[in-house]
């Protein structure tokens, strides 16, 4: 793949988004290496995850369902990369994929953008609130009790759409994303991390390769950046204790500064009457000792109800 001359296939989901995310990587790639921009051709393969629209993705399989297409590509050696967003990932790969690392994370907060504008507090009552997303809808009743929350499934384009069609009075989107369409003059309130702790991996570009794959390792090498991948290293370990899925309201994000994580994980009715949180740190080195803590803290202090609620969802 390294050779003179040789092109380097980078697959990827269809999306908008998707789309901005691999195109991110191609130009990372090219600045680091000196390469034309066609020397990483970009494969787009549609998921499992993207034909279904009618419903959660927690009743059709859970995030395997955006990266089991791209890893059959990987493994049948029809691309050497594919790029996801690192929340998609989940917390068991295939042995013949190796999950690579992670560009430099962009901004990890949830986004609230309201057809009328205002915040969240400026909602009437009983206003309709959608999200796809099992922790944000528990986020939102646990703030706004009060709210109509709902399924709202779709690319950030079509979310945006439903709500100015009047759908839905407002969503809740990752601030990444709109930040990589160019879309956030949509926003309406930058939403708090201590009310809206994110999505283990939010704000994260993921990259996986064949496991053994030494010249496409090499070549990703320059673009891949240390201190998010300790972050998610210990985010990932969080979710691995919790088994969890996007079937279970569990939030995680840990911070990398001096040498040193600091991690705050979240689990919480899917009503959002109750929630736990945890909050560790250590040296960097020790990322994945750090979330697995902050995962076996959870387990030993939520009510046992609770556990069965998001234990049970598998």
């Amino acid at each position: 793949m390294a050779a003179e001359g040789m092109v380097l296939r980078l697959g990827t989901r269809g999306s908008p988004l998707a789309l901005a995310q691999a195109h991110e990587a191609r130009g990372r790639l090219c600045a680091a290496h000196g390469w034309p921009e066609h020397r990483v051709e970009i494969v787009v393969i549609k998921t499992t995850g993207d034909a279904i629209q009618d419903r959660a993705l927690s009743e059709a399989g859970g995030k395997g369902l955006f990266t089991k297409e791209l890893d059959l590509a990987l493994m049948a050696g029809d691309i050497e990369i594919a790029v996801h967003s690192a929340k998609d990932l989940p917390t068991h790969l295939p042995d013949a994929v190796a999950l690579s690392g992670f560009l430099p994370r962009e901004d990890v907060r949830d986004a609230f953008i309201a057809r009328d504008g205002g915040t969240i507090a400026d909602l009437p009552r009983g206003a309709v609130v959608g999200s796809a997303s099992l922790r944000r809808q528990a986020q939102i009743r646990r703030l706004r009790p009060d709210l109509d929350v709902r399924l709202l499934r779709g690319n950030v384009q079509t979310r945006l759409r439903k709500v100015d069609a009047g759908e839905y009075h407002a969503t809740i989107l990752a601030m990444a994303g709109l930040k990589r369409l160019g879309l956030t003059e949509r926003v309406t309130e930058q939403l708090a991390l201590h009310d809206f702790l994110p999505a283990v991996g939010q704000g994260a570009i993921a990259i996986t390769a064949r496991t053994g794959d030494a010249a496409t390792a090499d070549a990703l090498a320059p673009i891949l950046d240390r201190a998010t991948g300790l972050a998610l290293a210990a985010e990932r370990a969080f979710l691995l204790v919790l088994d969890g899925s996007c079937r279970t309201p569990i939030a995680g994000h840990a911070t990398v500064r001096d040498g040193h994580i600091l991690f705050r994980g979240q689990v919480l009715a899917a009503d959002g009457s109750e929630s736990v949180e945890t909050v560790t740190d250590g040296p960097d080195a020790a990322a994945e000792t750090v979330g697995r803590a902050a995962g076996r803290d959870l387990l030993a202090r939520a009510p046992a109800h609770l556990l069965a609620a998001f234990r049970g969802a598998h």
